[in-house]
């Protein structure tokens, strides 16, 4: 938690990119730290994927946990824990909840490049594909609003909602879903062509803490991404749920912890499979 403390204090976007660690990481082969390994003559990194490339970040934090902890008990604690524990450490350092860790999960020796590409969501999804891929990860839609409530804190760049701005559905017009106001504040960040990289709070109500915000935004045409608004367009299930913790941020915050612990047991390793990595980033 002290690493943790001084990074996020160091940038608060940490917090999100941490969060966003483990979901990368458990929706490719289960929650198995499998995110973590660089290329090698075994390996095919997840980090060059489409998902994660120039997306994922917050691994140095991770390693530098590692090597604390391997100093006080060498490989007594796995990465894919560490990952777990610093998702939640993240969630409770911007403002709550908490939640128990179940721990024990060991590292695997592999990673999957492919898997990395075809199972994590794209940010312009239909809702159901969205509900699709966590179906695959035997999770419902509670679990897929519950955890798109993460995106209360955090940011996204310009490539990731574009096309929203000016080109939805292949016609060079807007998403019409998108508040009109909102809309002209993003066209000015986001321009047609270039751009890509500049960067837009999911959350601009308050971009760091974790809230119930998000959901009052989406209720509002405020969604920044295409698979934030579709939870309130375009099912009804989603869209009372969307409506429910806007109203009830306890209710968001316990469904969220519920819905984390659920998704950290996503096909751990455990017992004799994997191992505990002394170096995260490389099989021992």
């Amino acid at each position: 938690m002290s690493v943790l403390e001084q990074a996020i204090s160091r940038q608060p976007t940490t917090a999100a990119a941490l969060l966003r660690l483990q979901f990368h990481d458990c929706f490719v082969q289960g929650c198995d730290a499998s995110i973590l390994l660089d290329d090698s003559s075994t390996i095919a990194s997840e980090k060059r994927s489409n998902a994660n490339r120039n997306f994922i970040r917050g691994f140095e934090v991770i390693y530098e946990i590692k090597a604390k902890l391997e100093q006080a008990c060498p490989q007594i604690v796995s990465c894919a824990d560490i990952v777990a524990l610093a998702a939640r450490g993240s969630v409770v350092l911007s403002g709550r909840p908490n939640w128990e860790v179940p721990l024990g999960r060991r590292d695997s020796r592999t990673a999957s490049l492919s898997a990395s590409n075809n199972n994590i969501p794209p940010p312009n999804l239909t809702l159901q594909n969205l509900i699709a891929l966590f179906n695959r990860q035997c999770l419902g839609e509670v679990d897929l609003v519950a955890l798109s409530g993460s995106h209360t804190i955090g940011v996204a760049r310009c490539v990731s909602f574009k096309q929203r701005l000016y080109n939805q559905n292949g016609n060079n017009q807007p998403d019409e879903t998108l508040e009109i106001n909102y809309f002209n504040n993003l066209k000015s960040v986001c321009p047609r062509s270039g751009g890509d990289n500049i960067i837009s709070p999911l959350d601009y109500s308050s971009p760091t803490k974790f809230d119930n915000g998000y959901f009052q935004l989406i209720m509002l045409g405020k969604g920044l991404l295409n698979s934030d608004q579709v939870l309130l367009t375009q099912n009804t299930r989603t869209m009372e749920l969307v409506q429910s913790y806007a109203e009830d941020a306890s209710l968001f915050f316990e469904d969220f912890a519920r819905s984390m612990v659920k998704m950290g047991n996503i096909s751990p390793l455990t017992g004799y499979n994997g191992e505990v990595r002394k170096n995260c980033r490389a099989i021992n």
